[in-house]
């Protein structure tokens, strides 16, 4: 757990009890401080320690430090907002907490990497780099333990951050010896009031909040992450600059878990991110060898009679969806699910690489409506009688793609729950 001796003594209110708000709640009172904690959940309450139950909305926060609430609350138009503003509390996220708490850890490192798309892949595979090169690393933040209940890392150490916009707007003063941008594109517009402008100046104040002579690290293959780019070098800080241009061509064939021109976006990154820590060539190398994909995302799953079945239920978009049909030659691709959009254009480059579609959920027939005539397309209806259907049609060498560009509600709890339901259903042929 991360404590520090700077609460002791201080108020807080936590709202927001589920995994970062249990922790945010036993670090606080570890350290020594005066805790309110609430959730809306009996069962989430019931789990804390130390801390009164109150609900922050209805006491008097006069002589509170801070009210730390979960990024899922959404602060644009919670009232907790306003009613923290109205007693002068801060409003701030576990993230703020663990900035605050750095100066009393061993010296260490810390890299943020933020965007719409590839933040975890990015943040696992530096992490991984970090401990092929001998380094004391762990991944953070929006990947793996909630930050405040991992254990100080010892000196030297690296902490490797996946931010969201939410948990951005929830810090103040965390300077990242390395920031890293990926891209951004539309995502959670209905937790800003300024629409995709506010989304993106959320993405931006990573590099704010960094002190001149820390690394940045931008891709700039969009209009937006571009122009942040260009105000960064503008602010003075053009040596702190590294630019990753769009269609930089690799070698990827050495680095299986790192397929598709997203991957290699992912992995130029995470190589200017360790260069920016001064790992050596060798040990990077070496991790970009041996990195292992994380669930659901690009994840080959299993080789079956000469089929490669490929999990990337965390696609959830056409955006994110668009890479993995450019990774493969011939694509067996199951898509469908809850659409976010109506179209599937972004995904319009990789069609020449698609054999036969099987089209899912209840984007399955607009779907199917959408893509006929750009190529065969079967309506499955279901994971399972996709993944038969596909096994019956794919020739060895062919690949079964999993990346439904949709959210996964209509039929599964998480996009986690029907990476699964893929696995077990290759797992049954």
């Amino acid at each position: 757990m991360i404590t520090s001796p700077l609460f002791r003594g201080k108020r807080y209110a936590v709202l927001g009890l589920a995994r970062s708000g249990i922790a945010t709640v036993d670090a606080l009172v570890t350290s020594g401080a005066e805790v309110v904690a609430w959730d809306t959940s009996e069962a989430a309450r019931a789990q804390v320690k130390g801390a009164q139950l109150a609900d922050p909305l209805e006491i008097d926060l006069a002589g509170f430090d801070a009210v730390i609430v979960s990024p899922g609350v959404p602060i644009n138009c919670h009232p907790i907002a306003a009613h923290a503003r109205s007693w002068g509390a801060r409003l701030i996220g576990d993230i703020e907490l663990f900035a605050e708490a750095r100066a009393g850890l061993p010296p260490h490192k810390v890299v943020g990497i933020t965007g719409t798309n590839g933040k975890s892949t990015t943040t696992a595979l530096i992490d991984h780099i970090c401990r092929t090169a001998g380094l004391p690393s762990l991944a953070g933040g929006n990947i793996g333990l909630p930050i405040l209940a991992e254990k100080p890392l010892a000196e030297g150490g690296v902490y490797v951050l996946e931010l969201s916009s939410y948990q951005i707007d929830l810090t103040a003063s965390l300077d990242c010896d390395v920031a890293v941008l990926l891209n951004i594109t539309p995502d959670h517009l209905d937790r800003y009031d300024s629409g995709f402008a506010g989304y993106a100046a959320a993405k931006a104040r990573l590099f704010e909040m960094q002190s001149k002579g820390h690394a940045a690290i931008i891709s700039i293959a969009d209009a937006p992450s571009a122009e942040i780019a260009s105000q960064l070098a503008r602010s003075g800080r053009s040596e702190d600059l590294t630019k990753i241009a769009p269609g930089f061509c690799m070698d990827q064939s050495r680095w299986p878990a790192l397929q598709g021109p997203h991957n290699a976006q992912n992995a130029l990154a995470a190589i200017a991110a360790c260069e920016a820590l001064r790992i050596d060539t060798a040990s990077i190398d070496r991790g970009l060898e041996t990195y292992k994909a994380l669930p659901h995302r690009m994840e080959i799953i299993a080789v079956k009679n000469g089929v490669r079945y490929v999990n990337d239920s965390k696609a959830t978009n056409a955006e994110s969806t668009a890479p993995a049909l450019q990774a493969f030659d011939r694509i067996h691709w199951i898509v469908g699910g809850r659409a976010k959009s109506d179209e599937l254009d972004a995904c319009r480059p990789g069609f020449p690489n698609i054999v036969r579609a099987y089209t899912i959920g209840e984007a399955g027939e607009m779907f199917a409506k959408l893509l006929e005539g750009e190529m065969p397309v079967e309506r499955s209806g279901t994971i399972e009688a996709a993944v038969k259907s596909a096994a019956a049609h794919a020739p060895p060498g062919d690949t079964v793609l999993l990346s439904p560009a949709c959210a996964s509600f209509d039929q599964f709890r998480d996009y986690e729950a029907r990476g699964q339901a893929f696995r077990d259903a290759v797992a049954a042929l």
